[in-house]
């Protein structure tokens, strides 16, 4: 384990089962884990399907996670809750109940094959970046600089705040 906290960032999306509980409950569930607490988390985001049209539009949302856990036990943390939710995985980009993306673990790059940090997508997604923006105006990514003038480059999946 990490003899020192780390802040970690996590990205949540749901699509399927009441995907706003589904969000709200994982949040929770984040705060429960060992040696981890939740510091800050965004407003809950909308946004339409990266991958295929033929779903529905997400609920999505960013939290900064204290941890002491390392990264490959907070993985294993993230899909344990993923499984308590029913998670199934039977299309890329299709449908969950319930999406845990590790986006950042403070500011290394980690390169394995279960677990890439920074999430090596997440600087093209604005369901990513304007809820992590939201929480960490100031964030950066590592080997990408700023996180904010990257927004301005994302396909527009119209991520906004949900009401």
């Amino acid at each position: 384990m990490s003899e020192r906290p780390v802040e970690a960032y996590i990205g949540l999306g749901s699509n399927l089962d009441q995907p706003r509980a589904q969000v709200e409950q994982a949040i929770a569930e984040l705060d429960r884990l060992p040696r981890s607490r939740v510091r800050a988390r965004s407003r809950l985001y909308g946004s339409r399907p990266l991958g295929p049209a033929d779903q529905p539009d997400y609920v999505n949302a960013v939290v900064c996670l204290e941890t002491g856990l390392d990264p490959l036990p907070l993985l294993d943390a993230l899909q344990a809750i993923e499984q308590a939710h029913h998670r199934v995985r039977e299309r890329r980009w299709g449908p969950r109940t319930l999406d845990l993306d590790l986006l950042l673990y403070g500011t290394r790059r980690i390169d394995l094959p279960r677990l890439r940090v920074p999430h090596p997508q997440m600087h093209r997604r604005d369901f990513v970046l304007r809820p992590l923006l939201e929480i960490a105006p100031e964030i950066g990514i590592p080997g990408l600089g700023p996180a904010a003038p990257l927004l301005a480059q994302c396909p527009d999946l119209g991520a906004r705040p949900l009401v």
